[in-house]
């Protein structure tokens, strides 16, 4: 499902529409350029990149119109003839386009998404498919290195927070699952692309209740078949994980139902997450 289907043609770098002025008035708007879209080396000296976002650039050149709107803002700019304006005015996208299917891994220098047709065309669209094919691909590449080294156990999306912009925060979400999340926490992401949402609670449902275990146990009531316990609020090692212990055994258990698991948040993640674990191993859980 596409998200937000908006007409972006106007997202583009202004020197592409003064470009297409100067090719219309010299009679070259029908000359067939080819651009090729390819990147020159891998983030952080990886091995490959993964593909991703052209759905979404898919469906920006399907909407790329030129509304009245637009017609008339680019003739506040008195710099372009009536003839190029009426030209934009009755745009149709008539390029061929090729790329390499989202999820694939991709390498330096190889073209990735190419794009053949009439030159006003064919280079007004370069801004937003750097745009999209950059954005997306650059988070599924991460997710992938992280999911790579996470050996089979899954890994969820959250940066939406502290993603750039809420179309960061959904196409971001969009492009960690293509790089092998197992879900995300955005849940307009699970709506529109069917990313499956997850997630546990926050610091301040544990602070709610009178006690870090009444906060536990009220969650494994409710929710006893996800029950995730965040258990890094007052002391991990101390309170958190011998409480989540305790509501794994005295509420889940009873019910037939096994904890996904529980959730650090701060601290020395690494030391905690390996205390934690030999905990629970300890515990049975």
């Amino acid at each position: 499902m596409a998200y937000n289907k908006i007409n972006l043609t106007m997202l583009t770098d202004f020197y592409e529409l003064t470009m297409a002025g100067g090719y219309f008035e010299n009679g070259m708007k029908d000359i067939t350029a080819t651009f090729d879209m390819f990147y020159r080396r891998n983030p952080d000296k990886g091995g490959f990149a993964i593909m991703a976002g052209l759905e979404q650039a898919v469906e920006y050149l399907k909407n790329l119109t030129f509304t009245d709107e637009d017609i008339a803002f680019l003739r506040t700019k008195n710099i372009f003839s009536e003839e190029f304006l009426e030209y934009l005015r009755n745009f149709k996208f008539a390029c061929d386009v090729w790329a390499v299917e989202e999820g694939t891994p991709i390498f330096p220098h190889e073209p990735i998404v190419t794009v053949r047709g009439p030159i006003i065309q064919a280079q007004l669209v370069e801004t937003m498919i750097l745009l999209t094919i950059n954005h997306q691909s650059l988070i599924a590449t991460k997710a992938n290195r992280i999911v790579r080294a996470a050996d089979g156990r899954g890994v969820m999306e959250f940066g939406s927070r502290r993603a750039h912009s809420y179309d960061g925060a959904v196409f971001g979400a969009r492009a960690a699952y293509i790089g092998g999340c197992v879900g995300t926490a955005c849940t307009i992401s699970d709506r529109d692309f069917g990313v499956p949402a997850l997630g546990t609670m926050a610091h301040s449902w544990i602070q709610s209740f009178d006690t870090e275990y009444e906060a536990f146990a009220a969650y494994a009531k409710r929710y006893p078949n996800a029950c995730t316990l965040l258990v890094d609020t007052y002391n991990v090692i101390k309170s958190g994980i011998p409480n989540a212990i305790k509501v794994f055994n005295e509420i889940l258990v009873p019910m037939g139902c096994r904890p996904k698991g529980i959730r650090i948040d701060s601290g020395d993640i690494t030391y905690l997450s390996k205390k934690a674990r030999k905990m629970l191993d300890e515990a049975g859980r």
